[in-house]
């Protein structure tokens, strides 16, 4: 990422909507502006995606084939208007026997890594769920009895400019048994669990 072109393309930008980007509150905005974007869009560089550290069921002395639920916040921002979206995601799997479980800390590290670029929250959903997924299976291991992951974001192009109505929107990925219409779906489970059951239907 080249910062003095992003600093030179701010200024140029300032000028054209009528500002002086010379004056005191704005000589060093565009500096700023440049050094913020290495980090909210890290996410296009590939040597800073999360390493996933993933070990087998059972090592710990517990066999564990069980729901497991993370939750968190993410930012991002929208490739349609450039201005955020943010919200809440709900993230839950089911491990396999012989499979994989993720470390504490991972899913939120990966959900961080696919925001930090333009997105649309439907790509974002996709993307994090089949990353997870391709690490719990790498060489061969089982994969999990099923994955799922609930975000709920709120967009500043939908609240701050156009048709400038608060709301949220939810998208959601499913793997496995989550998708198996039986008696039993552990989808009623998880939504129970998080409490977005009555939001989503």
């Amino acid at each position: 990422m080249n910062q003095e072109k992003i600093e030179q393309h701010w200024k140029a930008i300032l000028k054209e909507i009528g500002e002086n980007p010379e004056r005191a509150g704005l000589k060093e905005t565009p500096k700023r502006i440049a050094k913020m974007y290495k980090e909210l869009f890290r996410g296009y560089d590939k040597k800073q995606e999360p390493k996933v550290t993933v070990f087998p069921n059972g090592q710990d002395g517990v066999n564990y084939e069980q729901m497991i639920i993370d939750t968190g916040n993410f930012y991002s921002h929208c490739e349609h208007h450039g201005v955020s979206f943010f919200g809440d995601y709900w993230f839950g799997y089911i491990p396999s026997a012989d499979g994989k479980i993720l470390g504490l800390s991972k899913v939120a590290r990966i959900v961080d890594y696919f925001a930090a670029k333009f997105q649309i929250q439907e790509r974002l959903t996709q993307e994090v769920v089949d990353s997870i997924w391709k690490k719990l299976c790498a060489n061969g291991t089982p994969p999990p009895k099923g994955m799922i992951l609930i975000m709920k974001g709120k967009h500043l192009c939908k609240s701050m400019r156009g048709v400038k109505k608060d709301g949220w929107m939810t998208t959601s990925e499913l793997k496995g048994e989550f998708l198996e219409p039986k008696k039993g779906n552990p989808l009623n489970e998880f939504l129970q669990l998080i409490k977005l059951k009555g939001s989503m239907e």
